[in-house]
């Protein structure tokens, strides 16, 4: 039971606790401790067997090596998947310093300010009512629809005849 648990304890803590459940049956836990406040809690999932003393005596020993070679995988994966992560972000990052860095060279053949174009597009452009259109004109539904305008007429709304 303990070599197979050499590995495991290579890295970490392990709790082991057993309790008699039954007249003839008993329960082991092994519970592997954090070993870091930010370690992913898969890492700590228990392994817990019951059966009788004899039971526990001819394959504890089994299913702790499967345990712990499955709890090193998943360590190792999620190592591989947490470099990978930080190398995608900080491909991310640098890509965005160098957009940011080309966006602040101005063009040379260019000698507007970002302002300029705007003002001059808002005094040519017609207001925001008027350039947008409405949902009932485009075709498009949104998540209110609105509603359809009733045709005039000159009778009056509501039952009352005058």
């Amino acid at each position: 039971m303990f070599v197979e648990l050499m590995p495991l304890l290579a890295g970490r803590t392990v709790l082991i606790t057993v309790a008699k459940v039954e007249d003839k049956t008993l329960r082991v836990n092994v519970i592997p401790t954090l070993v870091k406040a930010d370690e992913n809690s898969a890492l700590t999932t228990p392994l817990t067997c019951t059966g009788s003393p004899e039971e526990l005596d001819a394959e504890l020993g089994k299913h702790l090596a499967g345990y712990v070679q499955v709890h090193q995988q998943t360590a190792s994966t999620l190592a591989e998947a947490k470099a990978s992560m930080e190398a995608a972000a900080k491909a991310a990052q640098e890509e965005a310093k160098r957009k940011k860095a080309s966006q602040k060279q101005p063009d040379k053949g260019t000698t507007a300010t970002a302002a300029e174009p705007a003002a001059a597009l808002s005094s040519a452009s017609p207001t925001a009512a008027e350039a947008t259109p409405s949902s009932a004109s485009t075709g498009t539904l949104g998540l209110f629809p609105l509603p359809t305008p009733e045709p005039a007429s000159n009778q009056p709304k509501g039952g009352l005849v005058l």
